[in-house]
């Protein structure tokens, strides 16, 4: 037997809006397997970055040379002078030439690697978002996850692409250029390294607070841009209320609580970059008088003083530069974080390790058989949407769920998709547990029309084949005429060809209808779910439609959500359902019969006496 699979009531994973905390460098090595992949160029251009670093350390040594031998040996009246002069220029303008192609050649790698990386990134969370079951949404708005894709992995190139080649450049040229103020001067040294020892402290202890606030900012404009997805999907109804003065002011206030949660990182920031720079050039400036009246008593040369000066000036640019990089890279460790929390959530529904097939197709359908099925949502524990639910449908049969709203009817499309699993029963598939299925066998057994229509940014053509990627365009056309879809679509113009708009804005609600219908009929399932797949048809478009359904069942078995006379009348067999449990069966005149709840249903809905 294969290994036992998920089930819904495993532990949940931690929302992404209420995150554990983690360390700057525990956030960042979540980041490791990203960049494992390019250890070639990372070598490259940390190749690149040594010998800049090197040749950016060699221009104080190369001006202490020129100041003590040539400018000394001119003052001396020495005849070879100038060319001493000439040759240390010379020099000079190598160490340039160096400078700049490993500068280039530094710059070109890391952007590379900052937008590779990026990348890799964006594509890993999308794709393993989209495999997440619809509690992950329950949860999760759509907005916030397209923030961390968007915003956060900006901040996480930067990081990749900027920070981290000038936080390694500057830590170079700070080591590099403290040791050569060692081979300078011992003293004036060591009395920088504790000044600067206990300007460090301070500068560490603050930068945790702006981390913090970089961490509330970036959550701050997800919570915005959740906002605005959410209104923007759902304009029709808010102009209809007219919301659109509220909404608006909704949406500057949520901007306004951003804008005052970057003010305060702003704040911080720039607090901590000037005290950086204060006390680090204080500390300096001070150690810098005290070798200038070394060089007045003759303990240091001049050339030894420039030098000291250069390496100092480095010295402190790099510790500068540094700390404004861990502003830069305590803002990508809370992206990093947010991002790898999306990574880190595990669906409750998975494929197993060790997946069984289903049998081959008959031609009749397929087989289904739910056993003892109970469910409760996980966001709604204690009360079950079904319970103790059994069926059995044959191959090829036609079987018609109805019910009041809530009983239970789109729950069980759901479960027999896998979008959940039930706690407690089993779903077998031509005699097959569904959850040793993997989840691309099953749902490609399985073809909906679900009630609320979905449609793609795309033309006619590439909506319908969203069924079967690789059918053809006569295939794509024969599923259209099947639908009753062919002849609108005909009539658009560039007819397949044409552009619906998002969400198919340029259609009528019955023609996104014919639509999926369509798609589904494409898919060419042996199990065939249509949730209310006529609700949103004219009399006409529902008879067509209706004919087209009707010969698409053919072959397949059919669940039908439906409340149309038309669909219910023509079912082999119709289920009540009510409360989740199924309270009648029969055919409809058998249940009209009975004089039950789906007697006054039909009484209710379809006018039936």
């Amino acid at each position: 037997m294969s290994s036992t699979p998920s089930s819904s009531t495993a532990s949940p994973s931690p929302s992404p809006s209420s995150p554990a905390r983690q360390s700057t460098l525990a956030a960042l090595r979540g980041l490791w397997p990203f960049l494992l992949p390019y250890g070639r160029q990372f070598a490259l251009a940390a190749l690149a970055l040594l010998v800049a670093a090197g040749a950016t350390l060699a221009v104080p040594y190369a001006f202490k040379q020129m100041i003590d031998l040539g400018f000394g040996a001119a003052g001396s009246g020495n005849a070879g002078s100038s060319s001493h002069i000439n040759l240390y220029f010379l020099a000079l303008f190598g160490v340039a030439c160096v400078l700049g192609v490993a500068t280039a050649l530094r710059f070109y790698m890391v952007s590379w690697l900052g937008e590779r990386v990026t990348a890799d990134l964006r594509r890993a969370v999308y794709a393993h978002v989209v495999t997440q079951s619809p509690a992950f949404f329950e949860t999760t708005r759509t907005g916030e996850v397209l923030s961390r894709l968007t915003t956060d992995t900006t901040l996480i190139q930067t990081l990749v692409g900027t920070s981290i080649s000038m936080a390694l450049r500057n830590a170079l040229l700070f080591l590099g250029a403290l040791c050569m103020l060692f081979v300078t001067s011992v003293k004036l040294t060591s009395i920088i390294i504790v000044l600067l020892a206990a300007v460090v402290l301070p500068i560490v202890v603050y930068g945790r607070r702006v981390r913090r606030l970089s961490r509330d900012s970036q959550d701050r404009v997800a919570d915005a841009s959740a906002m605005a997805g959410e209104i923007l999907n759902a304009m029709p109804t808010v102009q209809a209320f007219t919301h659109e003065e509220i909404e608006a002011q909704r949406f500057g206030s949520s901007v306004e609580r951003a804008f005052e949660t970057a003010m305060q990182r702003i704040r911080a920031r720039s607090v901590l970059t000037v005290v950086a720079i204060l006390l680090v050039f204080g500390s300096i400036v001070f150690v810098l008088w005290l070798g200038a009246h070394a060089v007045m008593q003759g303990s240091m040369s001049g050339g030894e003083l420039g030098q000291f000066i250069l390496y100092a000036s480095l010295a402190a640019g790099s510790l500068g530069a540094l700390s404004e990089v861990m502003g830069d890279t305590q803002r990508a460790a809370g992206a990093a974080e947010r991002l790898l929390e999306l990574l880190s959530a595990q669906s409750p529904v998975q494929s197993v390790l060790l997946p069984e097939t289903l049998p081959p197709r008959t031609a009749n359908g397929a087989a289904l058989d739910i056993d003892g099925a109970s469910f409760h949502y996980p966001s709604r524990i204690g009360s079950n949407s079904l319970t103790d639910f059994s069926l059995q449908v044959r191959p090829g049969e036609t079987v018609a769920v109805v019910g009041p709203s809530g009983a239970g009817k789109t729950t069980l499309f759901q479960l027999l998709l896998r979008f959940y699993d039930p706690q407690h029963g089993a779903i077998r598939l031509d005699g097959v547990d569904i959850r040793y299925l993997t989840l691309q066998d099953l749902r490609h057994a399985i073809g909906i029309v679900p009630q609320d229509t979905v449609i793609f940014s795309a033309n006619a053509m590439e909506n319908i084949r969203f069924g079967r990627p690789d059918a053809s365009d006569a295939d794509v056309i024969a599923a259209a005429r099947m639908a009753a879809a062919h002849e609108f679509i005909e009539r658009l113009p560039g007819s397949y060809d044409c552009f619906l708009g998002e969400r198919g804005v340029r259609l009528s609600g019955g023609q996104r209808q014919r639509i999926s219908i369509a798609r589904a009929l494409l898919k060419n399932p042996p199990l065939l779910l249509l949730d209310e797949a006529t609700s949103a048809l004219d009399a006409e478009s529902e008879r067509l439609v209706q004919a087209a359904l009707e010969a698409a069942m053919v072959g397949r078995t059919t669940l039908v959500i439906a409340h149309r006379l038309a669909t219910v009348q023509r079912a082999d067999r119709i289920i009540v359902l009510e409360h989740g449990q199924i309270v009648e069966s029969g055919t409809h005149a058998e249940l009209v019969a009975r004089d039950g709840l789906y007697a006054s249903l039909a009484a209710l809905q379809f006018n039936v006496p």
